[in-house]
């Protein structure tokens, strides 16, 4: 059985010094929070991380992000506060894993040194 072969959905906001990233159970949990916000965030968040590409877009080394950075892009520290900018301002953006193929077990078969 392939392994990986899994969407990835994420919400990327290009800030004024940083890229953030959020990722999300999928668009449809986006959508639908944006358009009842009484959802609980749990249900729409993968994660409660906020993540940082320094500059490089939706692609790169995602850090976390610091609570200096988030005060200085969304005037608050508070991480509920600024997920919650982040899935009304960014963009949701879904994309498909490769399958992995591997050997599930060298021990057995003709995989055995003699």
């Amino acid at each position: 059985m392939a392994r990986g072969d899994a969407a990835q959905t994420k919400v990327h906001y290009k800030g004024k010094a940083e890229d953030f990233i959020v990722f999300v159970d999928s668009s449809e949990a986006v959508q639908e929070w944006k358009k009842d916000s009484s959802v609980p965030l749990a249900q729409v968040v993968s994660g409660f991380k906020i993540l940082v590409t320094d500059n490089h877009g939706t692609q790169g080394i995602l850090n976390t992000a610091s609570k200096g950075t988030l005060e200085n892009e969304f005037g608050t520290s508070n991480e509920d506060e600024v997920i919650k900018q982040i899935l009304q301002k960014g963009d949701v953006q879904t994309t498909q894993n490769s399958e992995r193929q591997g050997d599930t077990n060298d021990s057995k078969g003709s995989m055995l040194a003699h």
